[in-house]
């Protein structure tokens, strides 16, 4: 299963949240980014009990404000 999480960072340490991201098991991807968010970080996991743990564990990084989780849907839910 894959999923986007988009976080807000304290003031001067969206990058430093960003590579911190890179650290967790499961986090592919992460970019620092403008807008509404911060940072956009790109997940896999087998089981939706493997993304609360994803996202705790981001939620308590130090510079982490906020985030919010969107979850992608197989293609195979289209059938």
């Amino acid at each position: 299963m894959e999923a986007y999480i988009l976080l807000n960072a304290e003031p001067g340490k969206i990058w430093e949240v960003a590579e911190a991201t890179l650290k967790i098991e499961g986090v592919k991807k992460a970019h620092a980014v403008a807008g509404q968010f911060d940072a956009v970080v790109y997940v896999e996991f087998p089981k939706m009990e493997d993304l609360g743990k994803i996202i705790e564990k981001i939620q308590h990084l130090k510079g982490v404000r906020g985030t919010q989780t969107l979850i992608a849907i197989p293609p195979t839910i289209r059938k």
